[in-house]
């Protein structure tokens, strides 16, 4: 079978090396010209680790994830800690060990796996058509392609989503802005082995370990869309949100140098959908369910497609139409719901009501970790990488 995946991302990718290695022919298009990576890193829990196992890359993703041991929250003003506690319980609920890892690093790894001559970079595809036997996609210098099925994995802003549902759906602005990057591990705010966040004021500043020594940090300044950001400012939209935060804050902040590693990222999402296929077209990853990063599950819940795509294109006969069908049906309700899931907690993280944010400090400051780990393992649990094995 010819396959066609438009988008050369961690969805793009994973699927095109579950299909690749189910010994169909598979082409890889994207409209960048070069590989570089949007956003500094990306949190791999278990459920999308077990994908890229089964891709047979586990010692390789193993090599790159950050040794993630404890979990923490302080205090934004005072730095006191608030919570501290092992993320030991993860592992042992889910048979895996979760790994946050630096986007470059992943997407290399992927890209290499896949095979670089079946890239094709600079390529925008425009249009999409199909009939009985097949589909093809034209890009905007009016060459085309065409294979037995095509997988739209080009983003947030899908042209094949437009054409799967034969209308535009516009996302929608969660309330707050992402600034996120990889600085070099820096103790002052947090432990080289813990998932770090400091709250205060429905803001937030984290990170997490990656391999090479280094921290991701990711941080949350709720405001309106639209706000002028020069790149030439660097760090003084976070100096002057996070002025007077706790001295860990500070010193993460100050490690940060905006030259090498600072994205600004206004978050949004997607109302779920429950339409991913038109005949021998299908959508992957965000563009089929574009979710805020609140529970991490971005990235996890792509490589589950790619996983679910591979399986069924591996086990399922009758035609590739009814394969992306049977496809549909098993992802888009989990999907959805991550997407659903994502929305209350920014809500509840980013005091858009301020007593319910409020609410949630005060927990912390009582939390065993138990209830966090709970929440963390039920966004895993349900996962079709689990198979029904996986621990409540």
């Amino acid at each position: 079978m010819r396959v066609i995946i438009i988008g050369a991302g961690v969805g793009g990718t994973s699927a095109g090396i579950a299909l690749q290695r189910l010994g169909h022919d598979v082409t890889i298009y994207d409209r960048i010209h070069e590989n570089k990576p949007v956003g500094a890193a990306l949190s791999l829990w278990s459920n999308g680790v077990k994908v890229l196992n089964w891709l047979g890359l586990a010692d390789e993703v193993a090599r790159l994830g950050g040794l993630m041991d404890r979990m923490a929250y302080y205090d934004g003003h005072t730095g006191e800690t608030m919570t501290q506690f092992s993320l030991s319980p993860v592992t042992e609920k889910t048979g895996q060990r979760p790994y946050p890892v630096a986007r470059a690093d992943l997407q290399q790894l992927l890209i290499d796996t896949f095979g670089m001559d079946r890239i094709h970079l600079g390529r925008k595809m425009v249009r999409i058509d199909q009939d009985s036997s097949g589909a093809t996609v034209t890009f905007d210098d009016g060459e085309t392609a065409t294979a037995d099925i095509v997988i739209g994995a080009d983003g947030a802003k899908s042209i094949t989503r437009d054409y799967v549902l034969g209308e535009r759906r516009e996302r929608t602005y969660r309330g707050y802005v992402n600034y996120n990057g990889l600085v070099p591990v820096n103790e002052a705010f947090g432990p080289a082995d813990q998932w770090t966040t400091y709250v205060a004021d429905g803001k937030r500043v984290s990170a997490m370990p990656v391999a090479g020594n280094r921290f991701y940090f990711f941080v949350d300044v709720p405001g309106p869309s639209g706000e002028d950001y020069d790149r030439a400012d660097g760090i003084a939209p976070l100096e002057k949100a996070f002025a007077g935060w706790a001295p860990g804050v500070q010193s993460l902040l100050a490690s940060i140098d905006p030259e090498q590693s600072l994205n600004r990222v206004e978050i949004w999402d997607l109302d779920p959908i429950d339409t991913w296929v038109r005949g021998r077209v299908a959508i992957l990853g965000d563009a089929a369910h574009n979710t805020a990063p609140d529970v991490g599950q971005g990235a996890c819940s792509a490589l589950e497609d790619s996983f679910v795509l591979g399986l069924l294109f591996a086990t399922t006969t009758v035609s590739p139409e009814d394969t992306l069908l049977r496809y549909e049906r098993a992802r888009a309700e989990r999907a959805g719901d991550l997407v659903e899931r994502g929305r209350r907690r920014s809500h509840e993280t980013h005091a858009f009501e301020p007593e319910v944010t409020q609410a949630w400090y005060a927990g912390l400051r009582t939390e065993t970790g138990e209830n966090i780990i709970r929440g963390i393992v039920g966004n895993i649990i349900e996962s079709p990488t689990g198979m029904g094995s996986d621990l409540p």
